[in-house]
């Protein structure tokens, strides 16, 4: 613990005087605006007193003092930084409150990790809880820009965080072989030493499939294809469905089945998945509820160990039709998350050149250096609604089955309008799953006054109309099992739903 400790001690104190520099030297060139430099003379001094406490010279009494105080001053610098998110749209925050952002939380995950003591009786859990949290929130919210205190930094940080946590606990937790209980119970991931194969002794995610949409239309499936075949299907589509305006949806079923994530590191076992985060303890965003687009429907952050034992691991009594779901989705989980990164790879097919959209210039985006990835991870009966991407894209699907409906850009599709200011055109006003009666209708029974009743004549009208009219569209479906890849073009309309616990990865290129 002693070398993977003061290695951490000695970045964290580099880190803050880097930080009492820079922040000095905006302040001494007079480049900071007025509006911004209260929070940075804040910044800077707390910067200060952290190494006055580092250099150890205070009395216990003095340090307890000065550190209670330095850790509510931070907390202050990451609520004003994190309200001034709000004012713009997220690609447009400017860097310097994102770095502000993190450069405060290094600063406290810095003064917290001087305090902490992984050898007392607890392990100081509560502590150990609040660093990780400290810097999951840097790269979830703020995205850490920085090259010399941003993600790589925090990377670095955690990694060393838990080696020094690990080595300190006189009993590292072993791998349950057990058979999963009928009652839920606390998971427990294998240590670090364990061989591969011990994983194939532990628990999978539980299989229930409470509901399976027969198939009628299905997408054309082929094993395997090269990248210039790929290529080749890019700019001549020959599946069956295909049309003069673009490449079908495909299903390639051995692309990805050589993945770590599906062999060697598996990704269905809950203790591997809790060993890649910190014992469950790093932080993820969960979307809370059937859909985005239904009432009720939130957003929170958790402990990943917390998604698992709550959403994942222990089933509600009706999966179908359940609103309580939790859904980590579309979420850069591989890049927070290094660890579970090295299970996947990017396939070489999203390195060919696709076609642009088959019917609305507008919707090009300039092109990606590198392929977009995005997890997603949750029970049987969450779904995505409708939607349309802004990019050609390759899902994979690593856990669990998954049922996908698709529509050619050219079908007839009802779209939302903006809702609370947000622009929502890309997904659809119609739910598959309520039309076809899989699901509850995920909207709000209004219970006002007469006076409106003859408007909601009016809007379930127009709700029957929009269903009739897309119950005559032409579709094609599939479901994806573990190791299959859906090529789905761009433009194309696609409704996702989990069968059962399901973990996918999109890769979306242009």
């Amino acid at each position: 613990m002693s070398n993977k400790h003061t290695q951490l001690k000695s970045s964290c104190h580099l880190a803050v005087e880097q930080i009492r520099e820079e922040y000095g030297s905006l302040l001494d060139e007079n480049i900071v605006t007025a509006a911004n430099e209260h929070l940075v003379q804040l910044l800077h001094r707390q910067a200060g007193q952290f190494l006055q406490l580092y250099q150890g010279v205070d009395q216990e009494a003095e340090a307890e003092k000065r550190v209670t105080l330095l850790l509510r001053r931070l907390n202050d610098i990451l609520d004003a930084a994190y309200n001034k998110f709000y004012a713009y749209l997220y690609e447009k925050l400017p860097v310097f409150w994102r770095q502000l952002y993190t450069d405060a939380a290094i600063l406290k995950f810095s003064t917290l990790y001087l305090t902490w003591n992984p050898v007392s009786d607890d392990g100081d859990e509560k502590k150990l809880d609040e660093m990780i949290k400290t810097l999951d929130l840097a790269l979830i919210l703020a995205g850490a820009p920085s090259s010399k205190r941003g993600r790589a930094w925090i990377d670095k940080a955690l990694s060393l965080l838990e080696e020094v946590w690990k080595s300190s606990s006189s009993s590292p937790p072993q791998p349950d072989t057990s058979e999963r209980p009928s009652k839920r119970s606390k998971l427990s991931p294998p240590s670090e030493t364990a061989e591969e194969n011990q994983w194939a002794k532990t628990p999978s995610f539980p299989p229930n499939e409470p509901f399976t949409p027969p198939l009628t239309r299905p997408v054309h499936r082929v094993t395997t294809l090269s990248l210039e075949a790929f290529q080749s299907y890019l700019d001549t589509p020959t599946a069956p469905h295909s049309s003069l305006l673009g490449p079908s949806p495909l299903v390639i079923t051995s692309l990805t089945k050589t993945w770590p994530a599906l062999t060697t590191h598996p990704w269905s076992k809950p203790s591997y998945l809790l060993s890649r985060t910190f014992s469950g303890k790093r932080l993820v965003p969960v979307e809370i509820g059937r859909s985005y687009v239904d009432e009720g429907w939130s957003q929170k952050l958790l402990p990943f160990y917390s998604f698992l034992d709550n959403y994942i691991t222990t089933p509600t009594a009706d999966d179908k039709n359940s609103t309580k779901k939790g859904y980590l989705a579309q979420h850069q989980l591989l890049t927070q998350i290094p660890p579970l990164r090295q299970d996947i790879f990017i396939p070489d097919l999203c390195y060919t050149s696709p076609p642009l959209h088959p019917t609305d210039p507008k919707e090009n985006q300039p092109e990606l250096e590198e392929p977009q990835l995005n997890a997603w991870f949750g029970p049987a009966g969450t779904i995505t609604p409708l939607h349309t991407d802004p990019y050609h894209n390759l899902l994979v699907q690593v856990v669990g089955r998954k049922y996908v409906r698709l529509y050619p850009p050219w079908a007839e599709i009802p779209r939302r309008q903006k809702e609370g200011g947000v622009e929502m055109g890309n997904t659809s006003s119609v739910d598959v799953g309520v039309i076809e009666g899989w699901d509850e209708d995920g909207q709000e029974e209004n219970d006002d006054d007469e006076e409106e009743e003859e408007e909601e004549e009016e809007e379930e009208e127009g709700t029957r109309e929009r269903e009739e009219g897309i119950r005559k569209q032409e579709y094609v479906e599939c479901i994806l099992e573990p190791g299959e890849t859906l090529y789905i073009p761009i433009g194309w309309w696609h409704y996702v739903r989990s069968l059962s616990v399901s973990f996918s990865v999109s890769f979306w290129w242009n």
